[in-house]
């Protein structure tokens, strides 16, 4: 397997697990007080904006040409990575 594939795998596997975590987040949503709720709804939905971006670099990778791989790896990481971060911040305040 190539080092593209390995890394295109690997991200893919990282975004789908980010997203079934966010699936099993977003389930507590129906649990909280109204107020909550809506706080918590839109930062679901700041979240799943992030995963759209993640998802669309991810297809970005996948056509990637190698005169522009390392560039897009770049751009992926670091979309990757605000996603990420977000995702720990936001689980670490539920």
């Amino acid at each position: 397997m190539t080092t593209k594939n390995v890394y295109i795998e690997a991200m893919k596997a990282q975004l789908d697990e980010l997203n079934v975590n966010m699936n099993k987040l977003d389930a507590r949503a129906t649990e909280a007080k109204a107020d909550a709720r809506d706080a918590y709804l839109e930062e679901m939905r700041k979240l799943r904006h992030q995963s759209k971006l993640a998802g669309a670099k991810l297809d970005e990778l996948k056509a990637a040409t190698e005169d522009t791989w390392d560039n897009m790896v770049k751009e992926a990481d670091k979309v990757r990575a605000a996603f990420v971060h977000s995702f720990s911040y936001f689980k670490s305040q539920v």
